[in-house]
């Protein structure tokens, strides 16, 4: 995972459950580092001249990706980030990645209520020209 301003790669451990997407700094670590909810968000493959395998997770808008990490006193931050760019071992390994968090990404009730209204208010219009 590429991380800070400048964009170095550094090595994480994740685990996805509940829709969110908890990193590690160690294997032995028993808190994450960090936690990513899989919530207004999309996974696409990319190529990245650095690293194979490559997908990244991306906010739809331009609005950073709702997140929290630990900094280096140990308080918990928002994370700044509109992308988390990961690099997985092998293309079998990234293409589960990318299945398993596409099928975990959850979408706001209240996003998904406005699509809702935006396509009833569409229907409603298409039937009151006729």
């Amino acid at each position: 995972v590429p991380g800070g301003r400048y964009k170095s790669w550094k090595r994480r451990w994740f685990i996805l459950n509940d829709n969110c997407l908890y990193y590690f700094e160690y294997t032995t670590d028993k808190e994450p580092r960090g936690i990513i909810p899989l919530e207004n968000i999309q996974v696409r493959e990319v190529q990245d001249r650095h690293k194979p395998h490559c997908f990244e997770l991306y906010a739809a808008g331009s609005e950073f990706i709702k997140a929290c990490k630990t900094d280096s006193e140990g308080k918990v931050v928002e994370g700044k980030h509109t992308v988390y760019r990961m690099s997985a071992a092998t293309d079998e390994e990234k293409e589960e990645w990318i299945k398993c968090v596409r099928q975990s990404i959850s979408h706001n009730p209240f996003y998904d209520m406005l699509a809702a209204r935006k396509k009833k208010a569409q229907k409603t219009n298409v039937h009151s020209k006729s």
